[in-house]
């Protein structure tokens, strides 16, 4: 890939293919291990999974669904939308074939990653067992919603949450980066952004990715619902929610270690930033969907 804005900033719609609204598959992306696709079904419709090589969530962003995979059937309840709150998740490992289908119709993340291990069987992912984080304070606050972590939930190489940002406040700040095996300091990690707005189709937000000499990267790219920023190398942040407008963005990660860690480091020009949250107070608007998750 060359340092050219467009190849990482995907507008809805670019990366269309087939049944999806968005396919990146590790070739298209142009590395080794992420992908996601964004699957629609309109009610009653069903969509069939093969995961071939990879391992696979099944995520609901608007919506509900049932994965009939090996026998077995995962009902996800899903949600109304990601401001109102978490959602249940189904995992699929590599080599599985699933049948995804929508009795109410509905909108789904299928993020995934490559991998050559399958030690883990299909499985149903609680609602109530994601953990909620509140980071950062003041103008940095931001939540995030700990799907598929190590410590959350068990996986061979995947890694998935979400980042929720009030109008107004910066999130992955300081800009941190990813890109190198330093065993207890930083992992090599591809990452995927996709993006949600508030606001009907007004709203929007900005995302900043920029590299250092010997690997250079420049983007700085206004986003709206839909649309997708790849990461794969260099330092990365702020995310931007304008004023008015929330930020929503699911973030996917993947790569050759195989201890599957997220180990991450500051640019050391804005670190300190980090420091100054001890005498801010976090976001009272925070966290989103309060009431539906009591």
């Amino acid at each position: 890939m060359t340092a050219h804005t467009a190849t990482y900033h995907l507008p809805a719609g670019t990366a269309a293919d087939g049944p999806y609204d968005l396919l990146v598959t590790p070739e298209s992306a142009g590395w080794g291990y992420s992908g996601l696709r964004i699957l629609t079904l309109k009610p009653g419709e069903a969509h069939a999974l093969s995961t071939q090589d990879s391992e696979f969530l099944v995520l609901p962003l608007t919506g509900s669904c049932t994965v009939t995979t090996d026998g077995t059937a995962f009902e996800l309840a899903g949600r109304t939308g990601v401001f109102a709150s978490a959602t249940d998740f189904a995992y699929l490992p590599r080599g599985s074939e699933a049948l995804i289908s929508s009795a109410a119709g509905g909108r789904f993340a299928l993020p995934s990653a490559r991998t050559e291990q399958g030690g883990h069987s299909a499985r149903y992912g609680r609602k109530e067992d994601v953990p909620v984080e509140l980071r950062g304070a003041g103008a940095c606050s931001r939540q995030v919603n700990n799907y598929c972590l190590p410590g959350t939930f068990d996986a061979e190489q995947l890694l998935v949450c979400e980042v929720l940002t009030p109008g107004g406040n910066w999130s992955s700040y300081p800009p941190h980066k990813h890109d190198e095996a330093r065993p207890g300091q930083e992992s090599e990690l591809e990452e995927i952004y996709y993006f949600g707005v508030s606001g009907d189709g007004q709203g929007f937000g900005y995302q900043r990715v920029y590299g250092t000499p010997d690997r250079p990267i420049d983007v700085l790219a206004e986003v709206r619902s839909g649309d997708t920023v790849l990461i794969p190398h260099g330092w990365h942040g702020p995310s931007i929610a304008a004023p008015g407008y929330d930020l929503y963005y699911l973030n996917v990660m993947a790569g050759p270690g195989q201890d599957r860690a997220w180990l991450i480091c500051d640019d050391p020009a804005h670190g300190w930033v980090r420091s100054t949250w001890d005498t801010q107070d976090i976001d009272d608007r925070l966290p989103f969907g309060a009431e539906e998750n009591e």
